[in-house]
């Protein structure tokens, strides 16, 4: 029993003294006036953002969090790199035989600033490298975080090896396309190896791919699909644009979640190239406030 209390003990110093020294980063202007928090929820339809958006920047967990806040978001799909990073140097014994204590730090600092862990990208989660035992500590982190998924490549392969296991964490594996992707992709088996699998669906690689709009898919597969990756691009694989100046119903899609209250969050990625005088941070703001303006 003693062991116990001395742990419960050092992992609340831990998450104490981590969201102590991020608070630092965090401009309080970003922060809404009454909670003192972001708030990233547009009529019903939560909005966050992918962190390898900020991939021009510093992306240590704590700037990632100075970011968010100074975006006004309230969620994140977190690069795995960065939370494994955080919770290696706050609980250095921290790995697949290891304790949970740095993730659960990591989620505490995120919350205790306004903003949830939604996912974890855990990029090859389920490859046929990677061991049983390092797919269950992924699991576990994901968890020991907050998140309600994990973020990865399509693969049918790696969906047959995860389905159980996902089940079994109740954890969401959600694979993510790029441009090779059809209207059918989803219709196939990589959704039926277990009912924790489902979709990350980047609707500006769909129309770029496909040439066609993604709301017929995600009409289709709502029930399926945790998240979205918001970008702007052109039919027949045509470049990422400023959000506005392409071909994706961003909009619109916007709009379809909120009319039918779908429970999948809309996750900005930043793949644009930045404005000279401007910086990730300012574009992904200015993403925010299309999202918020398509959604008043």
């Amino acid at each position: 029993m003693q062991h116990h209390k001395t742990e419960v003990s050092r992992r609340s110093f831990i998450g104490g003294a981590a969201a102590l020294a991020a608070s630092t980063l965090i401009p309080k202007r970003a922060f809404a006036a009454e909670s003192g928090k972001p708030n990233s929820d547009f009529g019903g339809v939560r909005i966050g953002v992918i962190t390898y958006s900020f991939r021009s920047m510093p992306c240590s967990a704590e700037d990632i969090l100075g970011y968010l806040v100074k975006c006004g978001l309230s969620s994140v799909e977190l690069m795995g790199d960065a939370a494994e990073g955080y919770a290696k140097k706050h609980t250095p014994a921290t790995g697949v035989d290891g304790p949970m204590d740095g993730y659960e730090a990591l989620g505490k600092l995120y919350k205790d600033a306004g903003v949830a862990i939604h996912i974890v990208k855990f990029g090859d989660i389920g490859d046929e490298k990677m061991s049983d035992k390092q797919i269950d500590y992924y699991f576990r982190a994901a968890k020991a975080a907050g998140a309600k998924g994990i973020t990865r490549e399509l693969s049918e392969d790696a969906a047959k090896r995860l389905g159980p296991m996902a089940d079994k964490h109740e954890i969401m594996i959600a694979f993510h396309n790029h441009t090779k992707i059809k209207p059918d992709t989803y219709d196939g088996g990589i959704l039926s190896f277990g009912k924790f699998l489902g979709i990350n669906l980047d609707i500006g690689h769909y129309l770029a791919g496909t040439n066609e709009s993604p709301i017929p898919l995600i009409e289709k597969h709502h029930d399926r699909i945790l998240s979205l990756h918001l970008k702007d691009r052109k039919k027949n694989n045509g470049a990422n644009l400023p959000w506005g100046q392409g071909e994706t119903p961003l909009k619109e899609t916007l709009q379809l979640i909120r009319k039918n209250k779908y429970p999948i969050h809309g996750d900005i990625e930043l793949e644009y190239e930045v404005p000279a005088g401007s910086d990730a941070v300012k574009e992904v703001t200015n993403c925010v406030q299309f999202c918020k303006a398509a959604l008043a």
